[in-house]
């Protein structure tokens, strides 16, 4: 085989499984098989001396795509060489002590400490550019606000989100399709959103795990001081113990047995060496610092076979295929079943009913299939949707085949729609589980979401279902009669429009003053422009009104509602009708977007370039030639600072 080709092949690979997994939240293949071709490039690369420029050994991450201000690190932040081997590990020990602590599966950041107070916080990105996160820094359940030292301090550390409370997020999110995939997912869409009331709600923690810069300490060259020294600060550390060559498989052993009751997701170990100086001295590859090295856990891994592939229809037309295996013990707990993600997937393993398989969990937790020994070949692909009989097709979606049912009156499809319409942060009717909806859509009774507002017509053959009887019918009515008064907000959501959450709709409501034909007229460039939604959902949100029974829906549950008016504060909005343009720096706010903020919080728009409707540019630098300066005097637009949009304000 020629070994430079297959370098290109696995560059490429690795790379679209990265870029799926950071940027889409999607996975083509396992963890385990990441690791696996991960190592097969570096072995390839270290044989022939070649490293492509986008190798993922190289480069240490991709781009981020947010709206959040960028900022570059002082210093690279770079990846750590790993390894599976205990041995490896003593020969990095040699004869030198070092601090072994977990590796945390969530999102790196760099606070910055001045006068005592947190000042800046920034997400590791690419390891070169980062992005500025520091409002939502400010909420996460433990970062301190102030600390003793007055110096300025420096130090990284992970955000993360613990089991516990990523299976509470995901029990409140009723679309099965909606749902996080894991912790390290919810934990990096939490720091990076743009609203950190968001951020407050995810119950974020921050663990400090390196101390960079600490003005004038003197930390006695010692990283168990450093830790020690930012405990004392009000830091929670990483949990960390001093080791040697000699103590190291005990260690291991014991984060090894921890990590099954640990509430935080950790996929491995890190070592540093104990003495600074000396791990300074040795300074760093081209890819990774010299002083550190991380240990990933020997999978435990069983054999067993492959019994059936289940495939699971959703809300959206989506069908998941799921593995079904003999049992078998992991990590202490008996799995039989296995999310394969999507069709790519299977196709990858080559999987077919009756293989021998070998199965782990990822991190010690998530059931995955690691190899398929006897791969027979992916087949039987159901041509025919499992619950409604019609046709399916496989689609392509961030670069994975998926399959999908056609029919759009899918009962899947209506069932999950039903679910969310009557659901907690909409409609709020308790007694419609998805199970009885199930039943009164086989039945009839609901074919419309109107139709949930008249189940009173079928009052003796409810009563007579299984399951049900008087207590249960008078305590269903009396939910459906409290759920005849709501918001427009929570009916908004409740529709099940693509990618709105109750949230947005919030948002979408007050941005057209709840003034329901305005929000039937409203068009992509109106939607777009509201903070927090964009282009993905305001396309969704304009396509679903465009369908004049999805209009006449709306129309006919206004006939069963009971919506109060809402009481705005018009003289709050006193930017109400104004368009700005900000450039240049800013003074007095954290950065463009804190202000952009205010103004849209007094009923003003800001856009990104200066035309005929913009009120005024501002610019610190009134005087300034640049392009936007320029266009503005042409225009005869004003050019204020930031000290004469506060006096307006006041």
């Amino acid at each position: 085989m020629n070994k430079k080709k297959r370098m290109f092949e696995l560059v490429d690979l690795l790379n679209r499984a990265r870029r799926a997994y950071e940027q889409n939240d999607t996975e083509i293949m396992s963890n385990f098989e990441y690791d696996k071709l991960y190592d097969e490039l570096a072995a390839l690369e270290a044989e022939l001396g070649i490293t492509l420029s986008n190798s993922p050994t190289a480069n240490v991450g991709y781009e981020v795509l947010s709206d959040l201000p960028k900022e570059r690190h002082e210093r690279p932040m770079l990846s750590l060489d790993k390894t599976k081997e205990v041995e490896r590990l003593k020969e990095f020990l040699g004869e030198q002590k070092a601090v072994i602590s977990w590796k945390l599966d969530g999102l790196t950041i760099v606070l910055t400490y001045r006068n005592g107070d947190l000042v800046k916080a920034v997400t590791r990105g690419n390891g070169e550019v980062g992005e500025v996160i520091t409002n939502n820094a400010r909420v996460f359940r433990n970062v301190p606000l102030k600390i003793p030292f007055l110096g300025e301090l420096i130090l990284r550390g992970e955000a993360v989100i613990g089991y516990k409370e990523f299976e509470r997020i995901n029990s409140e999110i009723e679309d099965v399709d909606a749902r996080y995939k894991n912790p390290r997912n919810l934990c990096s869409g939490s720091v990076r959103q743009l609203n950190n009331e968001i951020t407050a709600q995810r119950n974020v923690r921050f663990f400090a795990f390196s101390l960079v810069h600490a003005e004038g300490v003197d930390f006695e060259n010692s990283r168990m001081c450093q830790f020690a020294w930012l405990k004392e600060q009000g830091f929670d550390v990483v949990e960390h113990y001093l080791t040697d060559k000699e103590t190291i498989e005990e260690r291991i052993a014991y984060f090894s047995e921890k990590i099954k009751e640990n509430d935080f997701p950790s996929d491995g170990l890190v070592l540093t060496y104990e003495d600074i100086a000396y791990g300074q001295s040795l300074g760093r590859t081209a890819k990774f610092p010299r002083d550190s090295f991380a240990f990933k856990w020997m999978d435990e891994v069983r054999e067993t076979t492959l019994t059936e592939i289940e495939w699971s229809p959703s809300r959206t037309g989506l069908i998941n295929p799921v593995a079904i295996f003999e049992p078998v013990e992991l990590e202490g707990t008996t799995v039989s079943r296995a999310s394969v993600h999507n069709i790519s997937i299977m196709e990858e393993l080559e999987l077919g009913i009756g293989d021998e398989i070998q199965v782990y969990k990822a991190n010690m937790i998530i059931p995955q299939i690691a190899k398929n020994l006897t791969r027979s070949g992916v087949k039987d692909i159901p041509e025919y949707c499992p619950v409604c009989g019609g046709k399916t097709e496989i689609s392509v979606v961030n670069n994975s085949k998926s399959l999908f049912c056609t029919n759009p009156k899918c009962q899947a499809k209506q069932i999950k729609s039903f679910a969310l319409f009557v659901s907690r942060d909409a409609l709020n009717i308790d007694g419609l589980s998805e199970a009885t909806l199930e039943k009164f859509i086989a039945r009839g009774f609901v074919r419309r979401f109107d139709d949930i507002f008249h189940l009173d017509r079928y009052e003796e053959e409810i009563k007579a279902m299984e399951g049900f009887g008087e207590k249960s019918y008078v305590n269903l009515q009396e939910s459906i009669a409290a759920a005849r008064t709501t918001t427009l907000p929570r009916l908004l959501y409740g529709l099940g429009i693509s990618n709105i959450g109750l949230s947005n709709a919030k948002v979408i409501c007050k941005a057209f003053d709840y003034d329901v034909e305005r929000m039937l007229d409203a068009s992509e460039e109106e939607l777009d422009e509201i903070p927090g939604v964009g282009g993905v959902i305001a396309s969704a949100y304009v396509s679903y009104f465009k369908d004049p029974e999805n209009v006449s829906e709306l129309k006919r549950l206004f006939n069963e509602l009971n919506i109060p008016k809402e009481e705005i504060n018009k003289k709050e909005l006193i930017l109400a009708g104004m368009n700005f343009v900000i450039t240049g720096s800013v003074r007095h706010f954290t950065n463009r977007n804190e202000l952009k903020s205010l103004i849209e919080s007094k009923g003003g728009k800001v856009t990104g370039s200066v035309t005929s409707k913009t009120k005024y540019l501002i610019n610190n630098d009134t005087t300034s030639t640049s392009s936007k300066n320029k266009k503005a005097n042409e225009l005869g637009i004003p050019i204020i600072s930031e000290e004469d949009f506060l006096q307006m304000l006041s």
